[in-house]
Protein backbone atom coordinates (compact mmCIF):
# COMPACT_ATOMS: atom_id res chain seq x y z
CA UNK A 1 0.00 0.00 0.00
CA UNK A 2 1.29 2.87 -0.77
CA UNK A 3 1.98 6.55 1.90
CA UNK A 4 -1.04 8.30 0.48
CA UNK A 5 -3.21 5.19 0.47
CA UNK A 6 -2.28 5.02 3.82
CA UNK A 7 -3.19 8.32 4.63
CA UNK A 8 -6.75 7.98 3.09
CA UNK A 9 -7.58 4.86 5.31
CA UNK A 10 -6.96 6.78 8.38
CA UNK A 11 -8.98 9.82 7.50
CA UNK A 12 -11.68 7.58 6.37
CA UNK A 13 -11.12 5.31 10.11
CA UNK A 14 -10.98 8.90 12.01
CA UNK A 15 -13.97 10.31 9.81
CA UNK A 16 -16.45 6.83 10.86
CA UNK A 17 -15.16 7.19 14.45
CA UNK A 18 -16.42 10.62 14.39
CA UNK A 19 -19.61 9.76 12.84
CA UNK A 20 -20.33 7.28 15.73
CA UNK A 21 -19.50 8.73 18.21
CA UNK A 22 -21.64 11.33 17.18
CA UNK A 23 -24.47 8.46 16.52
CA UNK A 24 -24.10 7.67 20.01
CA UNK A 25 -24.27 11.34 21.55
CA UNK A 26 -27.61 13.08 21.77
CA UNK A 27 -27.51 15.96 19.93
CA UNK A 28 -26.49 19.44 21.31
CA UNK A 29 -29.99 21.82 22.18
CA UNK A 30 -30.53 25.03 20.32
CA UNK A 31 -29.77 26.56 23.64
CA UNK A 32 -26.18 25.17 23.40
CA UNK A 33 -25.72 27.21 19.89
CA UNK A 34 -27.47 30.22 21.41
CA UNK A 35 -24.65 30.34 24.33
CA UNK A 36 -22.03 29.66 22.18
CA UNK A 37 -22.97 32.26 19.93
CA UNK A 38 -22.97 34.98 22.75
CA UNK A 39 -19.45 33.44 23.77
CA UNK A 40 -17.98 34.14 20.85
CA UNK A 41 -20.13 37.98 20.78
CA UNK A 42 -18.56 38.67 23.99
CA UNK A 43 -14.95 36.92 23.22
CA UNK A 44 -15.21 40.18 20.13
CA UNK A 45 -17.47 42.61 21.96
CA UNK A 46 -14.91 42.97 24.91
CA UNK A 47 -11.69 43.41 23.63
CA UNK A 48 -12.93 46.07 20.81
CA UNK A 49 -14.85 48.29 23.72
CA UNK A 50 -12.02 47.79 26.10
CA UNK A 51 -9.94 49.04 23.35
CA UNK A 52 -12.09 51.62 22.61
CA UNK A 53 -12.35 53.17 26.32
CA UNK A 54 -8.22 52.47 26.67
CA UNK A 55 -8.21 55.10 23.46
CA UNK A 56 -10.41 57.44 24.63
CA UNK A 57 -8.53 57.77 27.92
CA UNK A 58 -5.27 57.83 25.62
CA UNK A 59 -6.52 60.81 23.41
CA UNK A 60 -8.17 62.76 26.42
CA UNK A 61 -5.41 62.28 28.21
CA UNK A 62 -2.31 63.48 25.82
CA UNK A 63 -3.82 64.99 22.81
CA UNK A 64 -2.27 64.35 19.45
CA UNK A 65 -1.72 64.24 15.81
CA UNK A 66 -3.23 60.32 16.39
CA UNK A 67 -6.04 58.35 17.29
CA UNK A 68 -5.24 56.42 19.87
CA UNK A 69 -9.23 55.53 19.90
CA UNK A 70 -9.01 54.33 15.94
CA UNK A 71 -6.01 52.51 16.58
CA UNK A 72 -6.98 50.38 19.70
CA UNK A 73 -9.95 50.25 18.09
CA UNK A 74 -8.63 48.32 15.45
CA UNK A 75 -6.07 46.35 17.71
CA UNK A 76 -9.40 45.55 19.87
CA UNK A 77 -11.21 43.90 16.82
CA UNK A 78 -8.12 41.91 15.60
CA UNK A 79 -7.92 40.69 19.00
CA UNK A 80 -11.14 39.98 19.65
CA UNK A 81 -11.55 37.97 16.52
CA UNK A 82 -8.25 36.06 17.25
CA UNK A 83 -10.52 34.83 20.58
CA UNK A 84 -13.40 34.11 18.25
CA UNK A 85 -11.24 32.00 16.48
CA UNK A 86 -9.99 30.19 19.36
CA UNK A 87 -12.95 29.65 21.40
CA UNK A 88 -14.64 27.92 18.02
CA UNK A 89 -10.94 26.17 17.31
CA UNK A 90 -11.58 24.25 20.82
CA UNK A 91 -14.80 23.66 20.43
CA UNK A 92 -14.33 21.47 17.15
CA UNK A 93 -11.30 19.67 19.25
CA UNK A 94 -14.00 18.88 22.04
CA UNK A 95 -16.05 16.89 19.09
CA UNK A 96 -13.05 15.81 17.82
Amino acid sequence: MSRDETDAAQTIARKVRRMEQARKQPPDSAWYGLGMFGMVGWAVAVPLLAGIALGVWIDRRWPGDTSWTLVLLMAGVALGCLNAWYWVQREGRRDD
